[in-house]
């Protein structure tokens, strides 16, 4: 059985709308993939009727946006309720605080003398619900600026870049708590990635692991092999399940075609039998597993 647990739709910063993400998951030979937007629940009803369509299991997900000892990490959640009102209230602050900081991002670009207005970046984003640094970035692309997302980052939008504007993200250790009581699965997603190493040391994963977290997604493109050996020697330790994904935005990030990192279905299995302990309400879509 292949597994991908990390997937992004137009919903969020992926290029793809749900139903065409979940059809080609499974042309890819995909049979159960997992539909993670960034910070919003949005994309799951489509895509759990494509799901039906395609053939597919579908597990309903959220990519939060959190941040720990300064830094932003991801926290995979599978299976939350999405009507918690917990969940739902730490959801929308993040968003809205993604829909006030793009404006000012725009605004630093015009003092740059780039062109980037808001209706432009509306029709690069397609309207969608979450925007942020992806589709600034598409924007930059779309305008000549830069050739791609990655060099629209390093010059203009990464972390202390000309146009970087900061944002609210939740606290790590307050939100694995609200994932608690949403009966959701907190998987801290590339956690050694993108210069989060330093924070999230074994030390920290042991207490994250205290607070609620269950697992770590080791098999991501964002890790050496030296790095995952590692990460799966301190899962090990700490007793956390460990998965493996594509983070597939479609076009919008080269080379994290669907599949090509997977998670074991025993994982996966650890992952729906946490969720039923919880007592959640949330299912697997299409494709009984």
């Amino acid at each position: 059985m292949r597994i991908d647990l990390h997937t992004h739709s137009r919903v969020s910063d992926g290029t793809d709308s749900p139903t065409d993400l979940v059809h080609a998951a499974a042309r890819a030979g995909l049979q159960v993939v997992a539909l993670t937007d960034h910070d919003t629940t949005a994309g799951w009803t489509e895509a759990a009727a494509a799901a039906q369509v395609a053939g597919i299991s579908l597990v309903p997900g959220i990519e939060v946006s959190t941040r720990f000892r300064g830094t932003g990490v991801h926290l995979l959640v599978y299976l939350p309720d999405a009507d918690d009102p917990a969940l739902g209230a730490e959801l929308d602050a993040i968003v809205t605080a993604r829909q006030e900081r793009v404006p000012r991002m725009l605004a630093r670009l015009r003092d740059l003398g780039i062109p980037a207005t808001e209706q432009a970046l509306a029709e690069v984003s397609g309207h969608n619900l979450v925007t942020g640094r992806p589709h600034v970035a598409d924007l930059l692309v779309r305008l000549g600026v830069v050739a791609s997302r990655a060099e629209a980052f390093s010059a203009y939008l990464a972390d202390g870049g000309p146009a970087y504007v900061d944002r609210y993200a939740a606290d790590l250790t307050r939100m694995l708590e609200v994932v608690r009581g949403a009966r959701g699965v907190a998987v801290l997603a590339h956690p050694w990635g993108r210069g989060s190493a330093e924070v999230l040391d074994e030390t920290a994963l042991a207490g994250l692991a205290d607070a609620g977290l269950v697992g770590l997604e080791v098999d991501h493109l964002d890790h050496t092999p030296a790095q995952r050996t590692r990460l799966r020697e301190i899962a090990g330790r700490l007793g956390l399940l460990v998965t493996g994904s594509s983070d597939h935005h479609g076009a919008g990030k080269v080379g994290h075609d669907l599949g090509c990192e997977t998670t074991a279905p025993g994982e996966l299995a650890r992952i729906l039998q946490r969720a039923a302990d919880l007592g959640s309400p949330t299912r697997v879509a299409g494709k009984e597993l």
